[in-house]
């Protein structure tokens, strides 16, 4: 699944091929793919997001969200070819093809939605009615948008669940992920193992701080080449190849104090930390 970083870095690439074009139509090939009326025919005003949900909104007080989920992708076809998701044969392949789920006509090309795993959805809803959906609604502010003292009060409410877990749950906090928390909580020198309510304020201060700077260092560099979500024009992110501190590190040294790298099982995730640096306490 994308985290934040990647459906910001599709965000701002699908917007140089599609924003103030129109729609001609929409051809639906996967019912399970396409959630609302397919009758569309509108110019595209602004891409948003919220968390990793995509929005369209469209000029005739329609938006289309998108969740691409683990192997979604979305293919622009003008007189070029752009890619935007799960990397595949799909990129150079003739389409539509056998894991096409929807095409929209556009005046100056098409934009393909293929989905392997049919997990990823596209949904017709009222601009007005966006923020108001439900898997919106339940989202929780992103790291830019949240204090010290909110996510401190979340800890607490949280107090004896693993640090880890909590920041992964997308009502405490939106955009986190396994890529992410893992390096967050390095930044802050905090094992992922924690029990929340053992932190101060200084540590929460720091993984939000974390959080902030990993997220924001990925969106620069077009997301994370491990998570197979790639930049709008086809090209990988490489975040893990400059920025990682210790997410698929395991057995290299620690820039920070030269110990090793190790990887253990948290929540549920597979985890990377440094056993040095980060103590359990």
């Amino acid at each position: 699944m994308p985290e934040l970083p990647e459906v910001e870095t599709i965000r701002r690439g699908l917007s140089e091929f599609i924003l103030e074009k129109k729609i001609m139509g929409v051809e639906v090939f996967c019912e399970k793919s396409w959630i609302g009326p397919k009758e569309i025919s509108a110019k595209v005003k602004e891409l948003r997001r919220f968390g990793k949900a995509l929005i369209i909104d469209l000029d005739n007080g329609k938006s289309l969200m998108v969740h691409l989920r683990m192997t979604g992708q979305m293919i622009w076809q003008g007189e070029k070819r752009y890619a935007a998701g799960h990397p595949s044969e799909n990129f150079t392949a003739e389409l539509p093809n056998k894991q096409t789920r929807v095409v929209f006509e556009f005046e100056n090309g098409k934009l393909f939605f293929n989905d392997q795993r049919k997990f990823g959805f596209i949904k017709v809803l009222e601009t007005a009615e966006v923020e108001k959906e439900p898997f919106i609604m339940s989202l929780a502010k992103e790291p830019w948008q949240m204090s010290k003292s909110e996510l401190f009060e979340i800890m607490q409410r949280h107090k004896n669940s693993p640090v880890k877990a909590v920041i992964l749950d997308q009502k405490n906090i939106a955009g986190l992920g396994n890529i992410y928390a893992d390096e967050a909580l390095y930044y802050a020198k905090v094992h992922p193992e924690t029990r929340a309510g053992k932190l101060n304020e200084k540590e929460v201060g720091l993984i939000l701080e974390g959080a902030r700077k990993v997220m924001t260092a990925s969106i620069d560099s077009g997301g994370s080449t491990m998570a197979t979500y790639v930049k709008a024009d086809g090209t990988k992110g490489d975040y893990l190849e400059k920025f990682a501190q210790v997410f698929r590190r395991e057995g290299q040294k620690c820039g920070r104090c030269g110990g090793k790298i190790v990887k253990i099982r948290v929540a549920g995730r597979g985890t990377h930390i440094c056993p040095k640096c980060q103590e359990k306490k």
